[in-house]
């Protein structure tokens, strides 16, 4: 199981996360990036790729 956050203060809510992530992991909420299905990740690392910001971490738990 992986846990994936997004620093808020970093996220520019370019939506390019929700838009790669194969499982849906993420959504947006109040104009930021919200990780609210961390339980779908499989770790493919697709969303710290496109992150302009640098705003994604992922950690195994």
């Amino acid at each position: 199981m992986y846990m994936v956050s997004v620093d808020g203060g970093k996220c520019e809510g370019c939506e390019e996360c929700v838009n790669v992530c194969p499982q849906g992991v993420f959504q947006m909420a109040e104009s930021k990036s919200d990780p609210f299905q961390t339980a779908e990740c499989v770790f493919c690392e697709s969303c710290i790729g496109v992150c302009p910001s640098s705003a994604i971490t992922i950690r195994e738990m």
